[in-house]
């Protein structure tokens, strides 16, 4: 099972990061995190990495929908991007949001899913 979608774009990392934020807030999501890896790994551990950014997206109305169903869905919120080095291209990579579904067995969940899956890929999409 795949739980990822992932698009890799042929531009720098930094711009990258900048065009992500962008098309989440297109797609009515603010960033409520973020985790520069690279930076941790370093002061932490003095370990060398690529640029690796974790942006927690949040869509406040689809949460809200989601906590309205199962309290405990806040575990698996908000919606993680990832966006990583991978050589000379940059990856940007989302939680598939159907994770939130099979984990929780809750079919009431699917369209909530089916919605947060739908602004994710058009987000995604928007970057290529």
């Amino acid at each position: 099972m795949s739980y990822d979608r992932t698009v890799r774009l042929e531009r720098d990392f930094a711009t990258t990061v900048t065009d992500v934020r962008q098309a989440l807030a297109d797609q009515g999501f603010g960033i409520l995190t973020e985790i520069d890896v690279t930076a941790t790994l370093k002061a932490k551990l003095d370990h060398d990495m690529e640029p690796y950014l974790i942006l927690g997206a949040c869509n406040p109305p689809l949460a809200h929908r989601a906590l309205d169903i199962d309290r405990a869905i806040g575990l698996l919120l908000p919606c993680n991007v990832v966006v990583r080095q991978d050589g000379d291209h940059t990856l940007v990579q989302a939680l598939d949001p159907q994770t939130m579904v099979t984990l929780t067995g809750l079919d009431r969940l699917g369209p909530v899913a089916d919605e947060a899956a739908a602004r994710l890929d058009a987000a995604l999409a928007s970057l290529t």
